[in-house]
């Protein structure tokens, strides 16, 4: 039996998997099984996953039922007491499953362990450009207004977490869900708040930037309403669990949100959804002004110089910036 399993949601993606499963087959970290989730693809990922030649890769084909779908998926196949996610564009360095392995044997409370990732475009370059968080004493609202965590293959966490927050939906005979998959975003997120509201297992992470996280065109103008949207429902999901927490701190929460999309439009270069979201954020709460000026701030003025201005313009004062840094 393993000690840990890697579970690679893939859709479609033949055009990155073969790069993402060597830089798995790589890891120092060797007690390891890889389980390929093809969710429904129409494209070669499934004889890409085949033709790896890792003896520890398993494939698992099954119908599309979404991120969520093929995460939990994976986690039904996987026999390792520690399970790691790494998305079909993204890779892992070399030592990142031996840190989180390390991290959980000798933190026997820590029930989700996570590294920082650092940014690359769609052909692996890096952009430059870093999630460095938070990495101790992480409470729910930590999650909640700031999602240390990053994204959804930077964590690796421990099987007994995970089954502490398992449950069986009414329509499923059969089949656990971890993640929620009715969810087709913030599906990542919506678990890491649930893990943090309704159990007592930790969440910390490790030093080091051990993921790298593909930005793409099509992620960078995805639709932010929906991606709002998306994560107001994580609030009306969740806040039974504890309605005192959420009364106290979704204003500040929402107001990081839509920072968040704001940055997002912002790479999109969308002027006008970004300053429309960074003029919500402030209303919603000045808790990020308070918390973070300085990102807040250029926040708001990138998007004021994207919207009077335009994206020539934004280049160049962001340029100008980079060779004055």
């Amino acid at each position: 039996m393993p000690i840990a399993s890697i579970i690679v949601p893939a859709y479609n993606a033949a055009k990155t998997l073969s790069e993402t499963l060597k830089s798995l087959s790589a890891q120092t970290f060797r007690d390891l099984e890889i389980i390929v989730v093809d969710d429904g693809s129409s494209d070669a990922t499934a004889e890409i996953a085949c033709s790896h030649g890792d003896p520890r890769l398993r494939l698992v084909r099954q119908i599309n039922r979404g991120l969520a779908g093929a995460r939990n998926t994976g986690i039904a196949h996987a026999r390792g007491m520690f399970i790691g996610f790494c998305d079909a564009d993204d890779l892992w360095m070399p030592d990142k499953l031996v840190a989180h392995v390390a991290h959980l044997e000798t933190n026997p409370l820590v029930g989700l362990s996570y590294s920082g990732s650092a940014l690359i475009d769609d052909a692996s370059r890096p952009l430059g450009l870093s999630q460095r968080p938070r990495l101790r004493n992480i409470t729910p609202q930590h999650v909640f207004k700031r999602n240390p965590v990053g994204n959804g293959s930077a964590p690796v966490m421990r099987r007994a977490a995970l089954d502490a927050i398992a449950w069986r939906p009414t329509q499923e005979q059969a089949r656990d869900w971890w993640f929620d998959e009715s969810f087709r975003q913030s599906e990542d997120i919506e678990c890491w708040l649930r893990l943090a509201l309704s159990t007592d297992w930790q969440i910390e992470g490790v030093r080091g930037a051990l993921t790298l996280y593909r930005i793409n065109d099509t992620g960078l103008s995805a639709n932010t309403d929906a991606q709002f949207a998306s994560w107001e429902r994580i609030v009306s999901k969740l806040t039974p669990l504890n309605p005192a927490f959420f009364a106290k701190h979704a204003p500040a929460a929402r107001a990081y949100q839509l920072r968040y999309l704001s940055r997002r439009a912002i790479s999109a270069r969308d002027g006008a959804a970004a300053w429309r979201l960074a003029c919500e954020s402030a209303c919603c709460s000045l808790r990020p002004v308070v918390e973070e000026p300085v990102k807040t701030l250029v926040t708001l003025c990138a998007a004021a110089v994207l919207t009077a201005l335009g994206p020539k313009m934004l280049n160049r004062a962001q340029s100008a910036l980079v060779r004055k840094a």
